[in-house]
């Protein structure tokens, strides 16, 4: 697709999310009090630009990989691959579509529930702190994400599930599901789905991810089934109260090229993360 139609497509998305979001945040949800044009806001339009004109051709691209390894392995050729007839392989591909989505769906949150984790620790952390180090937290906060961190995350996630035979469509078609879910997460809503808040992730639940109050600290990594977080032991909800204080505790860049650069400082001083008190 040419460069201006891609721009134009991503203004375009740009536009209507808002245009939702602005329903969701201010006239149904009622959340947080914060501006419109809020702290951080072009910075973030920047990220939602950025991304899909650079990020995700670079993932497409980087999908070579595991491309490499089904040929290696025989399972597939290149002429397949090229022509777009492969349909997976083993018995994993031979079960029902259906079947095949929750399977995958089931697995690219679990990988996306450790992943995530990873990213909250050591020499991973500087990148991931970018995407929260938003302090006025909304839908379109969701895509203030260090490139690096995209990347690991997509191929981390896809990566094992085409390896082990699922149909590619399938697995390719969670992207623009779980990436919608991902937005609406963020968006600036008291939500918990009242009995089903232990059920499916919610924007409460993952809101508190982003809180910076010591109890909510390292909490609720799963994407969509907070029971990873319940199986090991890394799940908050409090009943009592809504989420607030969003942000980290270390000094980050205001613009984008500044929070591009920034993890990359971090680690070339050693610095480590900094822990609530």
């Amino acid at each position: 697709m040419p460069l201006d139609q891609t721009v134009l497509r991503a203004a375009i998305g740009l536009v209507v999310l808002s245009l939702v979001f602005f329903l969701v945040e201010r006239l149904v949800g009622r959340g947080r009090v914060q501006p419109v044009v809020r702290r951080g806001w072009w910075t973030d339009v920047t990220y939602w630009f950025v991304t899909i004109l650079l990020t995700k051709p670079l993932v497409r691209l980087l999908l070579i990989l595991p491309a490499v390894g089904l040929v290696l392995a025989q399972v597939t050729t290149v002429d397949v691959l090229r022509l777009g007839e492969y349909r997976g392989y083993g018995p994993v591909s031979r079960q029902p579509l259906w079947l095949q989505a929750i399977e995958v769906y089931l697995l690219a949150d679990f990988i996306g529930y450790w992943t995530h984790r990873l990213f909250h620790t050591g020499r991973w952390w500087p990148f991931h702190a970018v995407h929260h180090s938003s302090e006025d937290l909304d839908w379109l906060g969701s895509v203030r994400v260090h490139p690096v961190n995209d990347l690991v995350n997509k191929l981390a996630q896809v990566t094992p599930i085409l390896l082990l035979g699922f149909n590619p469509t399938v697995t390719l078609s969670t992207a623009p599901v779980l990436t919608f879910y991902a937005i609406f997460l963020h968006a600036n809503v008291n939500w918990d789905f009242g009995p089903l808040r232990a059920v499916i992730a919610t924007p409460v639940f993952h809101r508190w991810h982003h809180s910076r109050e010591r109890a909510a600290w390292d909490k609720n990594f799963a994407g969509l089934l907070p029971f990873w977080d319940i199986l090991f032991r890394t799940y908050y909800m409090p009943r009592d109260r809504w989420p607030e204080n969003f942000g980290i505790h270390e000094p980050m860049p205001a613009g984008y090229l500044g929070q591009l650069w920034a993890p990359f400082a971090v680690l070339r001083r050693g610095r480590k993360k900094v822990d609530p008190e």
